[in-house]
């Protein structure tokens, strides 16, 4: 009998955009995106894709927050969860700002958005050494496709030798945060469609209530997924999720179901080291 490959189960539990006032149990100090490791983690989570927030709970790339709520998450959790940082700029930083933080953390892991990062030819030089940096360094980026077009630049750059790496894990997005209508599995498609990139670990978020729809169907597929607050409130009946905790049970009550088996962290970690 073939059997369906792990899937790792990311939580993104606040992101930089939403407060309490879209979900009270939204966190956002140190504490609160402890407990709510705490309890992703128990729920099936190997990751934490990790967004901090400044005094006012407004989004922030700063090395001495970010390095805190690792230590704070580090001693509550040892090395139970993989902790990916975030360098989005949400309308914030500009490139530089973005790869100093990242080079001042120095994390296990980070998400990056080429459309970010390389907003044209001529910020291509400093991307390439960036990730150079991150190869010697031993910190894993996770590149940010934002639509199809994305993964073919993405993936140009690649065949012209500017990224070090055989292989790197990607995140396609399904939506966004201004749409009006959920994202829907369907949207996964035009990614993963004969003749475009392949790469050799993805993983897929979906913004709205269709989310678990999207995430299973890419783990069905052979996908990673994330889940949680920062894309989605809705737990996959429809009803509002009471906490980050509960949608990484409800999705991964579905894998689990659906004959998928979820990695731990050690496992992602090895992976990601093997790219």
């Amino acid at each position: 009998m073939a059997t369906l490959n792990p899937v790792t189960l990311a939580a993104a539990p606040n992101g930089g955009r939403r407060t309490k006032a879209h979900h009270p149990a939204l966190p956002l100090t140190a504490a609160e995106l402890v407990r709510t490791a705490e309890e992703c983690h128990a729920a099936g989570a190997a990751m934490l894709h990790l967004h901090v927030r400044d005094a006012q709970g407004r989004h922030q790339l700063d090395a001495e927050n970010y390095l805190s709520v690792i230590r704070s998450l580090r001693k509550s959790l040892g090395e139970r969860l993989l902790i990916q940082i975030t360098s989005e700029s949400v309308g914030m930083y500009g490139p530089e700002a973005q790869i100093a933080v990242v080079k001042a953390v120095r994390p296990e892991a980070v998400s990056i958005a080429v459309r970010e990062l390389v907003p044209d030819a001529a910020h291509e030089k400093a991307f390439a050494e960036f990730l150079g940096w991150m190869r010697r360094e031993h910190v894993v980026p996770q590149v940010i496709l934002y639509s199809p077009d994305e993964a073919i630049r993405f993936a140009s750059l690649r065949e012209r030798g500017l990224v070090p790496w055989n292989s790197l894990p990607v995140l396609y997005v399904l939506g966004s945060y201004t749409s009006e209508k959920p994202s829907m599995p369907a949207d996964l498609l035009p990614f993963i469609a004969p003749g475009m990139p392949k790469f050799e670990s993805w993983m897929v978020c979906a913004f709205g209530s269709n989310e678990a729809a999207c995430v299973t169907t890419a783990a069905l597929l052979g996908g990673h997924v994330r889940v949680g607050f920062e894309n989605n409130f809705h737990r996959p009946d429809g009803t509002i999720a009471p906490t980050n905790a509960a949608q990484i049970q409800a999705v991964a009550d579905i894998l689990r179901g659906s004959g998928v088996s979820l990695m731990d962290a050690a496992a992602l970690r090895a992976a990601w080291a093997a790219l």
